[in-house]
Order: C-alpha cells, then structure tokens, then sequence
C-alpha cells in the first residue's frame, strides 16, 4: 500500500518526482509495477495527449511534441521583456526515456491502463523548477521519506498561471475520483504538495480552458539530443540496452559513469593508436576517485559531465577528456521516425522551416548551470586540408618546451646510465663506523650467522656518456614512420638528434603546426656538426631504423659508453655492432619510466617557422 503521506485523497496517490531523472524514472516503473491502478494522470494539457501517446509508442527513439505559443499575447513571459526581436516562444514535451512521467505513460500503454492529461491549457507556458537534491537518494531511502524531507523546503509559486494550473489539476483529480477508485497522479516533486492544498479544498472551481494553437510532433536533430534529455544520451541509451535486455538497471547513474569511461578509453586508444597512453585500471580507478571528490565537494550523489571531464583532463590529458565528452553523446537508438527534425539549443530550437524559436519545457528538471572548460577541440578534415596547402616545404622547426621537455629526459637517462656503470664497480665491507652508502641487504642476510652488518661502498663515478638512443618502438614498421630526419642543435644547451617518426603532415592541428610520433632517436650532447645519418652511406650496411641509429650513435659517440633505452635489452646483433665499433650498451628498460612520462616524450610538434612559436601554445594541447 502506498504511504499516507503521498495520499492525495482515498482515491488518489501522488508519486512526486524530479523531471528528468533516471532514478526517478526507474521508481515510477517499480511502483506502478508493485501497485494495481486504475487511472494515470499527468501533469500535461489535453492537446499534447494525441502526439505525446504516439511518441512514447515509438521508443526507444527520442522525439518531441512542440506547441508555440500565441504571437498576439507576447514575445516572451518575461514581465521585464519589451525587445520586439525576441524569437517567438514554444513549449515542448520531451520524449525522453528517463523522464518520470514519460515512463509513466509508457509502462500504462503497455499494461493498458487509461491516461488522462490533467494539465490547463496555456497560450503561453510560464517553467516552474528549482534546485533539488539528488536523485541518487532514492537508493537509500525510500520515495516517501525523500519526498517527507524536501517538503519543508518548498515554497509556494509566485506566479498567477502556476497556481491556476495547480487548481485546476486539483479539481481535475477530484472528478477523475468519482470515476476510479485508485488513480497515481504523476508530478512534479515541486507542484505536489499545492495540488494536494487544492484538492482538499472544498468550493474549488474548475478554472477556464484557454485556447491553443495545435501541437506538432518532430524528430531531433542527433547532434542535438543533449539539450533535451534528463540524462546524458549515453546514459540514456544504457537505460533502454538494459530495459531490451531484462537487465539489472537500478544502478545505471553511477554505474554508467564507469562504463562512459571505459567506451571513452577505447575510443582514445583507436584515435590516437600508439601515441595514446596506456590508461590502466589502476588510472582509471584514481580517476573516477577524482570524480567523486570533486561530486562531493559540489554537494552531489551523481556526477555532472563537467566533473567527468575535468578529472579526465586532470589524470590524462585533453585528448581522453574530448572523448569522454564525444562519447557522452553517443545515443544508439536512432532510427528515423519519417518526420520532419527539429535542431536543439540551450532555451532554443530551430523548427524544420528555420524559424528560431523560445522554448520552455512542460516537464522541466532543475536549473542547468552552464560551464565553460579549457579543451583543444581537434579541427575537422576540411580545416586540416587548408592548413596542409598551406605548409612551406622549406621551414620547419621544433617547438621550444618539448625541446626542454625532451633534453631533460635525455640528461635523465645519462644520470641513470651513469649509476649502472659505477655499481658494477661497488664493493661491500663490514659495517664499523658509518653505513657508507646504504646497507647491502643480501651480504647481511648471507653472512647472518656471523651477526655482523654488511654495508655498500660505492666508488666516485669515473665513466662518462655523450650519446644516449631512446627507441620507443622496437622492432619498429618503417611504413608506420616515414620521417627520418637529423636535427642540429640551435643552441649549446640542446642536443644534436637523429630520429624516425610519423609524417607530421599526415596530422595537422593548426596553422603551420603539425604532430608527429618518434619511434626513436638518438642523442649527442654536447652538440656537434655530423652528417644527416639517413643519407650517410658509410651506414648503408644497417638493415633497419634501430640499427642505424644504433650505428651513428657508435661512430659519433667519444665515450666508450653509450646509453640505450629500449623496451628489450640489446640482442647479439647489437652488442656486435657495438663491438665493430668499440663500444658497449649501458641498456635502461623502457619501463623503468613511467608511461605517462614517455607518451609525452613521443609527442613531436612541428611548426612551419620561428614566427610559429609566438601563437602556437593555443593550438597545442596535451594528449
């Protein structure tokens, strides 16, 4: 039995709700499917029942049913408003699977259960909504203690067409009583407990009908599904997969957060292929913590999209955080309803005629608040293609931060290599007055019966490198890396380098700045003039990108150490090419650093001229 505190009469129970909500959707279908009612009435007009009742037949596909107003009586229901170029108004039923009360009417369709639209009729519709708690609460309690808890908190409508609407859908359930004996009545969290006041109300009048235009139904524009659905269209389409399938769907807001994040990752992995970081669970998992924090700290249950995206900006970058936000859209049910579309806009819609109308929900959810987040979006094809005519053949040059970027790595690399080389040399002694340079865990441990305490004793690093080989991709396809190229150093700080990447023309994300992904590159530090080793014939006998790298490193290198940086550690082809040369390999596995470290490394910008650099940072943004 339904709770006496949403008994609006013997006859009739409130089920009050916030629009646009799929939790709320998913209680309107638990109770009308734990409950036996006659009737369903809903907060809408009798003109919106024909087409509204059509729509919802055709779900899981998004449409809307549109009423403009009557340009005679106003521009826009402002009292502040005098422009006379003000677009005209409209007010709109979204047909959207997690809104309350469409899924009412949905699931009484399907169980065939009479609907009656309650709502008055207006020329020009005046939105009542207001902040409300999260919807994620009716997980932990049930609808009458949420409802019980906000009701204090409501504050009576200002507006003269509110409260005709809210007694005439007073004296409406009061003659549906007559007629049915257990009728849910559907409504806004917002506008119960006014209904209930008029209801109770004894000499209540019924208020007079006005005349309206006639409604229209459209199909949306896909692009513009965002703007008219309760739940990211994402979320959406996991609620109607989960409804087709009989699946566990009570969880779905916070369970389809994770799930966007995963079709985000996935996505990013396609689009960017081997420049793309590697997001582990253990990321994914810090990242979707750093949602929570951040839904916390707004007083929320459920993440907006903007936290979503600045986290994933945060712990990845901009390239991961454009997908989760690309993704978000993605709706799948998007069949063609054969009508004409209607293009979505904050506050604004673009009829199939091109008229630009004001629009106002019939079912409006808690204000939305706008926020504007810093993301390189990527140009589409037609702009690339503009920009690729554009490039001068004769001027290319790095970009000034990765060059600092990368240099610190290399001298990274030289410090690591210098430690391997003095640790060959380490001895151990018998602990008498200091611990020299740390205790030697494995001596004590061997020589334990003796109970003594075995120390290290490294000697001062006598070694000394000037070239170092970083290969990111080995064996590496040179159809994936067609730019090989020697750089010579514009300053004494930077190195002289030999590299193979992708072709930075093939991905342009500005003018005159392209992208490029090394495979590898060799490091000579201090810088020194040296043939362009791609075209050097005395290297002709290295069969492949690695090797000649390997070899140039060797023949220029006046150390007879050499540092290299590799995923695998040199095989005995290339501890001979060293060997022809004298030299020997000082190898650092390539995991050693960090993969959110190399993955920017690999990134390579290309700016067509020095004058590039004074505006390339707005164009450049980090993957």
């Amino acid at each position: 039995m339904a709770h006496d505190l949403l008994k609006i009469g013997p006859r009739v129970t409130a089920l009050p709700l916030i629009h646009g909500r799929g939790d709320f959707a998913w209680e309107v279908r638990r109770v009308m499917g734990s409950h036996d009612f006659d009737c369903l009435a809903v907060p809408l007009p009798p003109s919106f029942q024909t087409h509204v009742e059509s729509a919802v037949l055709k779900l899981p596909v998004p449409s809307i049913v549109v009423q403009k107003a009557d340009e005679s009586l106003g521009t826009h229901w402002s009292p502040d408003s005098s422009d006379e170029d003000e677009p005209d108004l409209a007010s709109y039923v979204p047909i959207d699977p997690c809104q309350g009360v469409i899924a009412a009417i949905r699931t009484a369709i399907g169980e065939h259960i009479p609907i009656k639209f309650i709502d008055m009729e207006t020329r020009i519709f005046e939105p009542f909504s207001a902040v409300l708690p999260d919807a994620y609460a009716l997980k932990q309690v049930p609808i009458e203690q949420f409802a019980g808890a906000i009701l204090p908190y409501l504050v009576r409508p200002e507006h003269e067409q509110t409260l005709q609407r809210v007694a005439h859908m007073g004296w409406q359930l009061k003659q549906l009583s007559i007629d049915y004996q257990n009728i849910l009545f559907v409504c806004s969290i917002l506008e119960w407990p006014w209904v209930r006041d008029c209801f109770m109300q004894k000499d209540l009048e019924k208020p007079a009908d006005e005349l309206v235009p006639e409604t229209h139904w459209y199909e949306i524009d896909p692009e513009t599904l965002f703007f008219i659905l309760g739940e990211l269209p994402f979320i959406t389409g996991l609620y109607e997969k989960a409804r087709s399938e009989l699946s566990d769907d009570d969880n779905l807001s916070i369970d389809g957060v994770k799930e966007l994040m995963l079709v985000a990752r996935e996505s990013y992995r396609q689009d960017y292929k081997n420049r793309a970081r590697r997001i582990t669970p253990k990321l994914l998992s810090q990242c979707l913590k750093y949602i929570r924090n951040l839904t916390l700290i707004d007083h929320q249950l459920t993440p907006q999209l903007t936290t979503m995206i600045i986290a994933a900006k945060q712990m990845v970058g901009d390239g991961y955080a454009l997908h989760v936000l690309e993704r978000s859209k993605d709706y799948p049910y998007r069949d063609s309803l054969g009508l004409e579309e209607v293009r979505m806009g904050i506050d604004q819609a673009v009829l199939p005629d091109e008229e630009i109308v004001q629009t106002a929900s019939r079912l409006p959810g808690p204000p939305l608040t706008w926020s504007s987040i810093q993301l390189q979006p990527k140009p589409d094809r037609e702009t690339q293609r503009q920009w690729q005519q554009r490039w001068n053949p004769y001027s290319q040059c790095s970009w000034p931060p990765e060059d600092e970027i990368i240099e610190n790595f290399r001298a990274t690399v030289f410090d690591r290599a210098l430690e391997i080389m003095g640790a060959d040399l380490a001895k151990t002694e018998k602990f008498t007055t200091s611990i020299k340079d740390g205790i030697d865990i494995r001596d004590t441990l061997r020589n334990w019966y003796d109970q003594d305490i075995y120390v290290k004793v490294l000697p001062p690093n006598r070694g000394k490198l000037d070239t170092a080989v970083i290969l990111f991709d080995s064996p590496a396809d040179p159809r994936d890396y067609p730019w090989r190229s020697t750089w010579f150093a514009e300053h004494q700080e930077e190195s002289t380098m030999a590299f193979y990447a992708t072709d930075f023309r093939d991905e342009p994300v500005g003018p005159g700045i392209c992208t490029a992904t090394y495979g590898g590159a060799m490091f000579i530090f201090p810088p020194i003039a040296i043939v362009d080793i791609w075209q050097d014939p005395r290297l002709d006998f290295t069969s492949t990108m690695e090797e000649r790298l390997l070899a140039a490193a060797c023949m220029y290198s006046e150390c007879p150490h050499i540092a290299l940086v590799s995923p695998l550690p040199p095989g005995p082809g290339w501890r001979r090419l060293a060997k022809k040369y004298q030299k020997k390999f000082v190898h650092l596995p390539l995991n050693r650093f960090s993969d959110s470290t190399t993955q920017q490394l690999r990134i390579l910008h290309v700016l067509n001229g020095k004058e590039v650099r004074s505006y390339a940072a707005e164009f450049i943004r980090r993957v």
